[in-house]
């Protein structure tokens, strides 16, 4: 019973700083372009091109 009057606080401050997190990082505009990083992989650069040519 004492091991989770120190538990239960110690759970929901972690929770509390996982959601300040979270939204820290949406008002630092991590989510701004989901789709970009995903099609950036499928674009050649001039460089790849290149390196694969002889």
């Amino acid at each position: 019973m004492n091991g989770l009057l120190l538990l239960i606080p110690i759970a929901l401050c972690l929770g509390l700083l996982g959601l300040g997190a979270f939204f820290w990082s949406v008002q630092g505009g991590q989510y701004e372009d989901m789709d970009g990083a995903a099609l950036r992989i499928l674009v050649e650069d001039e460089a790849d091109r290149s390196r694969m040519q002889p």
